[in-house]
């Protein structure tokens, strides 16, 4: 039982140990060349498709630790108490939906970014970066109004 203890704390310091050499390749990696954007010259670090790549692998990896965890989690609160089990369910689907509500505020218009020619700033992608940044805004305010109702809470529970 001890060695499987050990697991998350060797998986832990692998992914960090790699992330650690992916950000250091992309930083002091050298440049792969240059881009003129409204006359000024920018480096073009050599190991970006590396770097970017490897934060998508985190950011699913992320994602389907949640997921199961969050499953996991309702599963065992179901067998052992149902109506907290059926509360925590509606924080997820709430989630779930402010998430939808962001999508379809976003906008799928294409977004003019100077020196950029490719198509992933227009359709799906745009759309995409505008719910996470309104979801963003969202979380952010539930966050500074959950912080001030503690709080108050705490002050009248005395």
């Amino acid at each position: 039982m001890k060695n499987i203890n050990l697991i998350p704390k060797i998986t832990l310091w692998v992914l960090l140990a790699i992330g650690i050499l992916a950000s250091v390749m992309f930083y002091v990696g050298g440049s792969a060349g240059s881009l003129e954007v409204a006359g000024d010259f920018l480096d073009i670090p050599k190991f970006t498709d590396l770097f970017l790549n490897w934060n998508y692998i985190l950011l699913c990896l992320a994602i389907c630790v949640t997921i199961v965890a969050v499953i996991m989690s309702f599963v065992l609160l179901f067998q052992q108490n149902k109506a907290k089990a059926i509360r925590s369910l509606c924080v997820v689907v709430g989630f779930v939906l402010v998430a939808l509500i962001c999508w379809f505020l976003g906008s799928p218009e294409k977004v003019n970014i100077i020196g950029y020619e490719g198509t992933d700033n227009q359709g799906a992608m745009a759309q995409m970066t505008d719910a996470i940044m309104y979801l963003t805004y969202i979380l952010l305010c539930a966050l500074i109004c959950t912080i001030a109702w503690g709080a108050i809470y705490t002050r009248i529970k005395k």
